[in-house]
């Protein structure tokens, strides 16, 4: 028998079904709701709150409880399976204390949200991502901070951005995250690739490319990279490191899952760098909230002028308002008790996936194994296309990526789909397999049956 608290909640989901109960529409209290359920007031309390989880319903303090919106009949929407999406689990998004902080921020940052404010963002706001980055191993003064709009805004100035070291060509890892290599197409940089896979890149081509070509930087994500979830060893990094030294290129590192990771001993490039060769960036989009257009990067002194100018002819500074909230916000360490909850269920999701993947793939298919993180990757078996098993699947309502846009044209062969496990339920992952398996196969007999009836 279900408990009580799921009756109340799947009787209030019928009604609005049934449309009884129409947008804007007060709930009972939880008082006359215990009466007539004759059962304890945390039992209504725990069924509203799983409604507000599910944004059925929303809480106004000292008024009660009322509908979000009309319910869909559930025949009027197919399940949708989304390993496409890459935002956060909008289940884990901490509205209420984050407004809290931005009912804070206002009172307490009313000046500087009305005027223009330090470019380089808040003081104390990098302050405070200072002493958080020290949780990352990343160790660096808040005069070394900028405050950008998302990680994105920080790519695209270093981009076009004028080096100290005078080289123009940039050097990506292949496959690697799309945003990147859109910003290269339309700022027209000559752009080299490395192949990466779960093994790493070829450190011996890595130095070749460094001596021969002239990297203005080289852009890395160290770990759970998008889309194979691969993570660098230490080691790697250090050599890597030291051969970025030894041809004079910078390294652009990318942490945007760093505060996911779960081994202590696992160091960012950063760690390694002791020549102000690697720029660290940091955001809270993926980990946090992506509306808030928040990210940090940490730059050498050498650079921090030539990096504002450039900001400056795009934004002059980025939202005080989130700034600030995002300050208090850090400093009331509700982010650390956010992270603490996030880590664990990132990891369980992925767990869950690399299973389904381990039981249910078919032959000739293989798939990459992150440790944690937001992304998984899979391999197609020969002259499966990624683009057409994509689209398969999205008449069947289940939504991937293939790797087409994660690859410069000289590297992409097609046989590459990402899973992103962010906004995915996780009852979901195992169907969402068992379909993507079948397709596979229906794929390869359907080629292996045109082969035969040509013969």
């Amino acid at each position: 028998m279900s408990p009580k608290y799921r009756i109340i909640l799947e009787a209030i989901k019928q009604q609005l079904i049934d449309g009884k109960l129409a947008a804007g529409h007060k709930l009972p209290s939880i008082r006359q709701l215990s009466d007539r359920y004759n059962c304890s007031k945390n039992t209504i309390i725990k069924a509203y709150n799983e409604l507000e989880k599910e944004h059925l319903i929303y809480t106004v303090p000292q008024k009660g409880y009322y509908i979000v919106n009309e319910f869909r009949r559930s025949e009027d929407q197919p399940e949708v399976i989304d390993f496409l999406s890459a935002g956060p689990d909008k289940t884990l998004l901490p509205y209420t204390e984050f407004q809290h902080c931005l009912n804070q921020a206002i009172e307490h940052y009313k000046e500087e949200i009305f005027t223009y404010t330090d470019q380089q963002g808040l003081p104390s706001l990098r302050t405070q991502i200072t002493k958080n980055l020290q949780s990352s191993q990343v160790f660096t003064d808040p005069s070394h901070v900028v405050i950008v709009s998302g990680s994105q805004q920080a790519i695209h100035i270093l981009t076009s951005l004028s080096f100290p070291n005078n080289k123009k060509n940039i050097l990506i890892e292949q496959p690697t995250y799309f945003g990147m290599i859109e910003t290269l197409k339309l700022n027209k940089v000559k752009t080299f690739g490395i192949e990466l896979s779960m093994n790493g890149i070829d450190l011996e081509r890595l130095e070749f490319i460094f001596k021969n070509n002239e990297i203005k930087f080289f852009y890395v994500i160290p770990r759970f990279q998008n889309p194979l979830g691969h993570s660098y060893t230490n080691s790697e990094k250090k050599r890597i490191v030291e051969l970025a030294a030894k041809y004079d290129v910078y390294i652009v590192e990318d942490d945007f899952l760093g505060e996911l990771e779960r081994d202590k001993k696992a160091d960012p490039f950063f760690a390694f760098d002791t020549l102000g060769r690697v720029i660290y960036i940091q955001s809270f989009s993926k980990v946090f909230l992506p509306g808030l257009r928040i990210a940090s990067v940490v730059l050498p002194n050498s650079m921090i002028e030539s990096f504002l100018r450039n900001k400056f002819s795009a934004d002059f500074n980025s939202p005080v308002l989130s700034q600030g909230a995002l300050d208090i916000y850090l400093k009331s360490g509700m982010y650390y008790n956010h992270l603490k909850k996030i880590k664990d269920i990132y990891f369980h999701k992925i767990n869950e996936l690399k299973r389904a993947c381990e039981q249910l793939l078919p032959e000739g298919t293989h798939y990459t194994k992150p440790d944690t993180g937001f992304y998984l990757s899979i391999y197609l078996p020969p002259h499966v296309s990624a683009k057409k098993l994509t689209t398969q699947l999205n008449k069947q309502h289940l939504l991937l990526d293939d790797g087409e846009r994660m690859f410069l044209p000289e590297f992409n062969q097609d046989n590459l789909i990402r899973l992103c496990i962010s906004q995915v339920e996780k009852h979901q992952i195992q169907p969402g397999i068992e379909k993507i398996a079948h397709t596979i196969r229906e794929m390869k007999d359907s080629r292996h049956f045109h082969q035969i009836s040509l013969i």
